[in-house]
């Protein structure tokens, strides 16, 4: 099967339309009440690699349903008027949903660069996973 398009050539098009927000500079907004850090990784990365605090998990399967304000599934956060900030594990991901949810309207948006490994690499804080339960 030849496809049209590759997904590399679709995440270098979102990359061209959309803000790469730095590590060093999303450090600097992490806890800035205008800025909203959206993770879209999957849950089991979620629990197996922790979180950067304070971000609010958003499923990118669900994400244009949650900004959509017309969606039973609108998320009220979306109409706040903040900025935010999504990531995933390696940034490619994030910069699709980043992309998807501009051209839906949704404005400032702008995507991690080097997404969540990036800022673990960095130094930046991370809430640790929570313990598996034991096995009996």
């Amino acid at each position: 099967m030849t496809m049209k398009i590759s997904a590399k050539q679709l995440v270098a098009e979102a990359n061209a339309e959309i803000e790469t927000v730095s590590v060093e500079a999303a450090k600097k907004l992490l806890g800035d009440e205008n800025t909203v850090f959206i993770d879209i990784r999957d849950v089991r990365e979620l629990a197996r690699e922790g979180r950067i605090p304070g971000a609010m998990h958003m499923p990118r399967g669900m994400l244009e349903f949650w900004v959509d304000p017309d969606s039973p599934y609108y998320r009220d956060v979306f109409g706040s008027g903040k900025k935010f900030i999504f990531f995933c594990a390696g940034a490619l991901r994030s910069a699709l949903a980043t992309q998807q949810v501009q051209r839906m309207g949704l404005e400032p948006v702008a995507h991690l660069e080097g997404g969540f490994g990036a800022w673990r690499d960095a130094g930046g804080p991370i809430e640790a996973p929570e313990p598996k339960p034991e096995k009996k």
